[in-house]
């Protein structure tokens, strides 16, 4: 695949004839091939579905003509159903699941032409924020190997910024695009929460996962949120708020348009090189014709508090199902012939086994907080109170939004630190969320562009925050903030080094 190609540029060279679907195909597999060793994006590759996929559209091209991903190789996160082929959250427990049925996502990508290039890893289950917690082991970032890509979404960034795909999809729990987007130097966006059915997801947790697209640019971004946004009958939390086309509204205009700064939010803790990439976006967009307006948002300093009470509790309701009874990983059979009081032990035997076994030490660690927040006596004091400040956090936004149009921050902290780095200390590793768990808590649409480099070249993104369902103004201001800024230009050094 030439690594300059976008999803515009292969749908449109597929088209008119110029390239095949097969041959755009063969060359995203290659490239899998020869950088996948080093880069673990993958957890499988579904090259004899992916090549046939190709054949078929070739041969169908009149009636695949008008489709918005014609031919474009995209990769989906191992959270995500699909019929047939592995799915496994990057845990053990579900290491030989097949499910019978595609995420609704998956279905909308097919009809819209996509071929399907693999299963990228993931943390285990979504939870963290380095890929460092997927049973198969990490993913590595494409710019210092000896880095973490970020997480949970890590082998999705990482196939799009090595261009061993054009689109992946993944899943934002709590910053799970938006966070391995910045630290990849890709483009993440996460919609509305109901904007694009989780239906095929496997939950972490449900009131906060949201699916959405890393591409190379916001435009392709913008195509690929026109093809998966839209009520679903199959989630009920699907919203029937009218989608749109959201490439319509990327003109580059953005004179008038109000961009908050929430300042006070910004004085400890983010890393001096991430601070000046940000101040100097901020720049950028101003001499596009946006407004700075620096505002407030008073309750951001619990968020990630908030988060981690209210998350770990539905995911400890959520994996409760992984016993090892209806699917998945089974440590043990109960004795057939046992006695009844043998049967129950052996049961309960199986189930703690199961799930010792099964899950990973990051995954136990949150059901273990969910489960004791949610237990009796501590209910109100934890859970109920999460809630109660998780609305105070809506509201703070809601009157941001009576003076801005999208609230601006840096996507992280700071720039990819070293795998093994922070294993050891799960504090400093869920403050790596500490600017992106807010639009999850609210229910916002984020969106995280490249916005420089550190001293030692490694990417910076820069987050947009919009109000409910308005994406298409989110995606105006990106799009011509990164007509100003081409970051997305820059390649990594072991991408470039593989030429088809």
């Amino acid at each position: 695949m030439r690594a300059t190609a976008t999803v515009r540029d292969l749908r449109d060279q597929i088209r008119s004839g110029r390239r095949s679907a097969v041959e755009v195909c063969r060359e995203t597999l290659t490239r899998i091939e020869r950088l996948e060793p080093s880069l673990h994006a993958f957890n499988s590759v579904t090259t004899d579905l992916a090549l046939a996929r190709a054949s078929e559209l070739d041969a169908q091209r009149d009636r695949w003509r008008d489709a918005p991903l014609l031919g474009v190789p995209i990769a989906l996160k191992d959270n995500l159903c699909t019929r047939g082929v592995r799915t496994t959250a990057s845990s053990r427990m579900l290491e030989s699941f097949v499910p019978p049925y595609n995420a609704t996502v998956v279905e909308r990508l097919c009809q819209a032409g996509a071929v399907v290039i693999g299963k990228t890893n993931c943390d285990e289950f979504a939870m963290g924020s380095s890929t460092e917690n997927s049973a198969f082991g990490p993913s590595r970032n494409p710019w210092a190997l000896d880095r973490i890509p970020g997480g949970s979404s890590g082998g999705s960034a990482v196939a799009v910024a090595a261009r061993m795909a054009t689109v992946a999809l993944g899943s934002d729990t709590g910053g799970s695009i938006r966070q391995p987007a910045a630290l990849c130097g890709v483009v993440g966006l996460k919609p509305t929460y109901g904007r694009v059915s989780r239906y095929g997801l496997l939950a972490f947790a449900s009131s906060l996962d949201q699916i959405g697209p890393l591409t190379r640019t916001v435009y392709d971004a913008a195509v690929t949120l026109t093809v998966l946004a839209g009520a679903d009958p199959a989630d009920a939390t699907s919203a029937s708020t009218p989608a749109s086309d959201y490439t319509a509204g990327l003109t580059g205009d953005i004179r008038g348009a109000r961009v908050g700064v929430p300042s006070s939010l910004l004085e400890n803790g983010v890393e001096p090189d991430v601070l000046r990439a940000f101040r100097a976006a901020l720049e950028t967009l101003a001499s596009r014709g946006a407004t700075l307006v620096d505002l407030e948002l008073p309750h951001a300093r619990h968020a990630i508090a908030v988060y981690y009470l209210i998350a770990t509790a539905e995911a400890s309701s959520n994996l409760a199902r992984y016993d090892g009874v209806r699917y998945g990983f089974r440590a043990a059979d109960r004795p057939a012939q046992a006695g009844r009081h043998e049967q129950t032990d052996a049961l309960r035997t199986m189930y703690a086994q199961t799930r010792e076994i099964g899950f990973g030490p990051e995954v136990k660690r949150r059901i273990m907080l969910g489960t004791y927040v949610l237990s009796a006596g501590y209910y109100d004091a934890y859970y109920l109170k999460a809630q109660q400040v998780r609305t105070l956090i809506l509201r703070d936004y809601d009157r941001a939004f009576e003076r801005a149009d999208v609230v601006a921050m840096p996507t992280s902290p700071t720039a990819a630190f070293k795998i093994g780095e922070r294993v050891d200390d799960p504090l400093q590793m869920y403050l790596a969320d500490v600017f992106t768990v807010s639009a999850n808590l609210a229910g916002l649409p984020a969106i995280s562009v490249p916005c420089g480099f550190t001293t030692e070249g490694l990417p910076v993104g820069l987050q947009l925050t919009g109000r409910r369902f308005h994406e298409a103004t989110l995606l105006r201001i990106a799009d011509a903030y990164e007509r100003e800024a081409p970051w997305h230009t820059e390649e990594p050094r072991i991408s470039k080094e593989v030429r088809i």
